[in-house]
């Protein structure tokens, strides 16, 4: 058997994915180290992984991207925090393998310090990614707008224009920076910030068609293993069972972004309308939100009790709740606030699992009508549940991480 170190950045949308994969190769009698933000060292000791919290210094430099007037400043803003935590990374790794003398690591995207690390080190690593991949492809448009694809002349003119533009910039921001903390671990230098997403030997990709638009030029270390669907146990809220008819889950991101309007256009927008509103607030503020007698609004309530009668989630995009919603043939509106969330958007509209309301044309109007019509997408929505079923889960993912190793620290036969 073999030791497995996982390393995360200080977000429970990087974290949470990447437990049912931790939990089977547990299960195949693996053991599990697991570096991530404090909060949730305790709930991942409970499964019975050796877990630790990364550095404090790390979970201090918080995003500041909702501060962004455009996506693109957005999407800088959040590379400008991923390289400021690549410092502080560099160490931190480097104590938790020295803690916890794994074969070898597994490396979230985000953490490109503790990826140059793995990357100029001599153990075993692979890398996992629970949002869309920016990786530019002949098949898909340019990543971070939401572009849907085309694949006539003007929409391969645009994509050109597009990538140069905007993207091919945007995967240069902070390049020597990296490229000198990179050199200091002895991993090999970057052309552009793209080439992080295929430098690991195996890349767990927790997505799957059609979700993701099909590529023709994949790279061969990666690994669709589809949605990584997890939340903490929990039990269901007694009120839940007091509900009648249709359930609308609407959500708001777990690292804050300022998207507290959505609930407050939730709930007005669906007032009058022939459905109970869950809504979960997370980070945001509460007071003041004026709350209709067909809603009930929480800062925190387990999703899968309510996805199981949900007609419709709405929600700012984020790949957590998105997923966890399309995998169980939920159909979703969209209200993208900022980081991937375009490109979410984006996808579940090609996908025809739903619909999405720009923040900046967000009224109780629009959403109303956009949620009634994305209730009317669940086919859509059904056929994405299918592609990720078929992409193996986290068995799949486990077979991958395994190849990491000798065949003789593998087992030879896997857990029912």
């Amino acid at each position: 058997m073999a030791r497995y170190l996982a390393y995360t950045s200080p977000a429970r949308g990087h974290l949470y994915p990447l437990v049912p994969t931790l939990d089977e190769l547990r299960a195949r009698g693996h053991d599990v180290a697991v570096r991530t933000l404090g909060s949730e060292v305790e709930l991942m000791r409970d499964r019975g992984f050796d877990a630790a919290p990364i550095a404090p210094e790390i979970e201090r430099i918080e995003h500041d991207d909702w501060k962004a007037r455009t996506p693109v400043g957005a999407n800088k803003r959040a590379l400008r925090t991923f390289l400021r935590r690549a410092h502080a990374e560099v160490p931190d790794v480097r104590r938790a393998i020295d803690e916890t003398r794994p074969d070898a690591l597994i490396v979230d995207i985000s953490t490109s310090g503790a990826a140059a690390v793995a990357e100029g080190g001599s153990l075993p690593w692979a890398q996992w990614l629970p949002y869309f991949t920016p990786l530019p492809s002949a098949d898909a448009p340019p990543f971070g707008l939401g572009l849907r694809p085309r694949h006539d002349r003007l929409g391969r003119l645009r994509d050109r224009v597009v990538e140069r533009v905007a993207l091919r910039p945007l995967m240069r921001e902070g390049i020597d920076d990296a490229n000198e903390l990179r050199a200091s671990v002895g991993a090999a230098p970057l052309a552009d910030l793209t080439e992080l997403y295929h430098r690991a030997p195996v890349f767990l990709y927790y997505t799957a068609e059609p979700f993701e638009y099909p590529r023709s030029d994949w790279p061969p270390n990666y690994r669709m293993v589809g949605a990584g669907a997890w939340d903490p146990p929990a039990e269901a809220p007694e009120w839940l069972g007091e509900i009648d008819g249709g359930i609308v889950l609407v959500t708001c991101s777990s690292e804050f972004q300022g998207d507290r309007r959505l609930i407050e256009t939730a709930v007005e927008a669906l007032a009058g309308e022939d459905v109970f509103v869950v809504a979960t607030a997370a980070g945001n503020d509460l007071e003041g939100v004026s709350v209709p007698a067909n809603a009930r609004v929480e800062r925190y309530v387990p999703h899968a009790p309510i996805l199981e009668r949900a007609a419709c989630v709405v929600c700012h995009g984020g790949m957590g709740i998105t997923q966890k919603a399309l995998a169980v043939g939920v159909p979703v509106c969209v209200v993208p606030f900022g980081r991937d969330q375009l490109e979410v958007a984006g996808h579940v509209k090609a996908a025809g699992a739903g619909t999405a309301v720009q923040p900046f044309r967000l009224n109780p109007r629009r959403l109303r009508q956009a949620v009634r019509e994305a209730t009317g997408m669940r086919a859509g929505a059904q056929r994405v549940a299918a592609g990720l079923a078929r992409s193996g889960g986290a068995p799949a993912a486990a077979d991958s991480l395994e190849t990491l190793l000798p065949a003789e620290a593998t087992p030879a036969t896997r857990p029912a």
